[in-house]
């Protein structure tokens, strides 16, 4: 009894302590046009001893790469008791700040934010966005501690939005319930024009900054769609409100996720084609899917957050390619696909990771394991030793969900896993390990998943896909994509000059030494400048398109002159046929009854 009552009185006093210490930011921008934030930071009730540690964390959620955010910070300053105190920076991300016992202290610094991108904090005359990794610091060992953001926008700017919640009563002021929820939770601030619908009872925000073609009516009767089908998964959405920030530029891309929002990059003047608007709403279902996936059922390793170091997991193959392959069945469920557009961005992707030479190399679980160091920073050689964790987590899904529909006859699919994982992630209040996710998928599908765990996660079998689409009477084969036809494995970059800017493993030109960044000065004699003159220039121009080659023969030689460090090198290739494949399916009219019933369970429509 003693020792209880001895728990319940350090808990009491740990939460007195917390709730005495207050700490409030406020943002300002004097030079928004140099691209810079003013933050000041305000704290009071921190228990009393010399010194006080801020740090700023070197990697944001949902973007496994340690950014190093504290290089942005200038002019750091503090005061206690209105008076300039001593500040000593002790590492890379930390400020030690001597506050002499002090009942109240107040820190400055300034963050330079110039970095166009979803993760990364850009302020510039037209608007801000605040990344909030990358903005606000932390007293160390307070993460759990509640905090206040005031924005004060710039000249004209008259509009902000954030997933975090308002302060009532005060303008452009918002509550985070501790600093995970802050550093969750973007900030945008501008002349955005923001536009709002309801959907699957959560009030969605949606803040466009960038100008655009889009049509704001059939946004919000699209966007709702995704909404419903995603929550109709799980069976709640755990939100109050949601915030959609799109970025629109020339040309834009990318997506993170956070806890009741997300960041969107598009390309402003896409909307108004077929291709553009679909891609849209594949990045939509996709960021909005994580609302789930990863943000509440998430692998152990992703929250707590250690803010000063990399988080480690081999799941991301589930985090970020499951979710992948649901954008697909979002949209073909919300009907802004059809069923063969579906079959066809499916077996996009399958083609995407069976010609990856990395993927012969490289598991999806060391995928994951390795975001930090390669997924993040890839180079010349990253397709040849390794393979993305979205590419073969979506074929995982995708095979993984076919296998359960079958194996259950049509009564369960992919679907009924993710909503246990969720169910079971709420009643731990913890991520899940990568043996409790095997566990519930044999649960829920009756069989053994070992040998599918060997082969598709932890190992590089070839994908049987022959086998997973028959489930679903999908008839599936694969030929060579270019039979016949000469193949050096190596493609060109043309800028001013041409240079060679990647070879595939145990192609011609990596078996005969051609590298990346040889710049192609003749083929057989034959003049670069001649070789180009009146080809279509495409972003994947491959030196198999060259004149001289395209007319050689299988087994035939041709002689490549480059220059390499300054020197001519002539450097002669033996063609051979290209091992790439493409990929056709289309569905069987005679299905079966159990496989037009996996297939009804796996689609969804």
């Amino acid at each position: 009894m003693k020792k209880i009552l001895g728990i319940a009185l350090l808990l009491t006093l740990t939460m007195a302590a917390k709730s005495q210490v207050k700490i409030g930011f406020e943002v300002s921008f004097k030079e928004p046009q140099a691209h810079y934030a003013e933050v000041e930071m305000n704290m009071s009730g921190i228990a009393a001893k010399d010194y006080v540690d801020l740090k700023m964390p070197v990697w944001t959620p949902g973007s496994y790469l340690v950014r190093e955010f504290a290089k942005n910070v200038e002019s750091f300053t503090a005061t206690t008791n209105g008076k300039p105190t001593k500040v000593q920076k002790i590492t890379k991300n930390t400020w030690r700040v001597y506050n002499a016992k002090a009942a109240a202290i107040k820190v400055n610094y300034r963050v330079y934010a110039f970095e166009i991108s979803v993760r990364t904090a850009f302020i510039d005359e037209s608007h801000a966005f605040l990344s909030s990794a990358g903005i606000f610091m932390y007293p160390a060992g307070m993460l759990k501690n509640p905090s206040t953001v005031k924005i004060i926008p710039f000249g004209k700017w008259d509009k902000v939005n954030t997933g975090l919640e308002p302060v009532a009563g005060k303008q452009f002021t918002y509550y985070a319930s501790d600093f995970d929820v802050l550093f969750d939770s973007p900030i945008e601030v501008g002349n955005q024009d923001v536009f709002e619908f309801d959907a699957a009872g959560v009030k969605h925000i949606v803040a466009m900054y960038g100008g655009g073609n889009y049509d704001k009516e059939r946004l919000k009767v699209d966007m709702a769609k995704i909404v419903e089908q995603s929550t109709a998964i799980f069976g709640d959405n755990p939100n109050k409100h949601y915030t959609f920030i799109v970025h629109n530029y020339a040309q834009g891309g990318g997506g993170l996720e956070h806890l009741n929002s997300t960041v969107l990059g598009a390309s402003r003047n896409a909307y108004g084609t077929e291709r553009g608007y679909k891609g849209f709403l594949s990045l939509v279902a996709h960021e909005y899917f994580h609302l789930w996936n990863v943000k509440r059922m998430r692998p152990i390793a992703l929250g707590p957050f250690d803010y000063d170091n990399e988080n480690y997991t081999t799941n991301l193959w589930t985090s970020e390619g499951f979710t992948s392959y649901y954008e697909n069945k979002l949209l073909v469920r919300a009907g802004a696909t059809n069923s063969t557009a579906f079959l066809n961005d499916l077996v996009g992707a399958l083609g995407t990771v069976i010609n990856t030479p990395g993927a012969k190399v490289q598991s999806a679980a060391a995928s994951s394991f390795d975001a930090w160091i390669i997924g993040y920073r890839p180079n010349e050689n990253s397709k040849n030793n390794s393979i993305s964790y979205y590419s073969k987590g979506e074929i995982i899904g995708l095979l993984m969900d076919l296998e359960i529909a079958n194996a259950t006859k049509g009564a369960k699919s992919l679907d009924d896993v993710m909503k246990a994982m969720y169910l079971q992630g709420n009643a731990q209040k913890r991520g899940y390990t990568d043996a409790e996710f095997k566990a519930m998928v044999e649960k829920i599908s009756g069989i053994n998943f070992t040998k599918f765990w060997a082969k598709y996660i932890d190992g590089t079998d070839d994908i049987d896909f022959e086998k997973y689409f028959a489930y679903a009477a999908i008839d599936a084969s694969k030929e060579l994509a270019s039979p016949n036809k000469p193949y050096t494995g190596a493609s060109l970059k043309v800028e001013r000059n041409v240079t060679v800017s990647g070879i595939a493993r145990n192609s011609p030109a990596w078996v005969q030494g051609l590298n990346v960044n040889d710049e192609i000065l003749a083929i057989d004699g034959t003049s670069i400048a001649d070789e180009m003159r009146g080809l279509r220039i495409t972003p994947a121009f491959s030196l198999d398109a060259l004149p001289t080659i395209a007319k050689k023969q299988l087994g035939d030689t041709v002689e490549v002159t480059v220059k390499r460090d300054g020197l001519e090198k002539k450097i002669s290739l033996t063609l051979k046929e290209s091992p790439n494949v493409r990929i056709k399916a289309s569905y069987n009219e005679n299905a079966t009854p159990q496989q037009l019933a996996v297939r009804k369970r796996w689609m969804g429509i």
